[in-house]
């Protein structure tokens, strides 16, 4: 039997490779946006201390410098938190973006596997219709010199 030669076979090797890297970019992309989140809830943390710091500051006798600088101190967390939300959402554009490219680079792999597929499939029919003209052949000569 003849060995299988598929001509595009480095056309669906490429095709793997960039599917592999589009996976590693969307990786890349993920662990990026779980490190924003992270830090957006770090610092939603970071407030809500602040903010209890506030409270009981307000508890007790007023120390109007601690209350002035513990409003200043939430009003910077406030902005930290805004310019964190931006990264996040940024961050997820990316995500979006890396998603794409993977789904992109997977339907061409899965397409090149089809056609692979195909082209291994006509292989094994002319494969086993040049077979079974090679057995009718033996069978008449073997039959015929009888």
């Amino acid at each position: 039997m003849a060995k299988f030669i598929y001509r595009m076979q480095s056309i669906l090797d490429i095709k793997e490779k960039m599917e592999e890297q589009a996976k590693m970019e969307f990786a890349a992309a993920r662990m990026r946006l779980d490190e924003e989140e992270e830090k957006l809830q770090i610092l939603y943390d970071r407030k809500a201390v602040y903010e209890e710091k506030g409270r009981e500051l307000r508890k007790d006798a007023l120390k109007v410098r601690e209350i002035m600088e513990n409003r200043e101190a939430i009003a910077r967390m406030e902005e930290f938190i805004a310019f964190q939300k931006q990264q996040v959402r940024r961050a997820e554009e990316l995500l979006e973006e890396a998603r794409y490219k993977l789904q992109i680079a997977r339907q061409e792999s899965k397409t090149q596997e089809r056609l692979r597929e195909k082209a291994f499939d006509q292989f094994m029919r002319e494969e086993n219709a040049k077979e079974a003209k090679e057995i009718d052949e033996l069978t008449s000569y073997t039959h015929g010199r009888k």
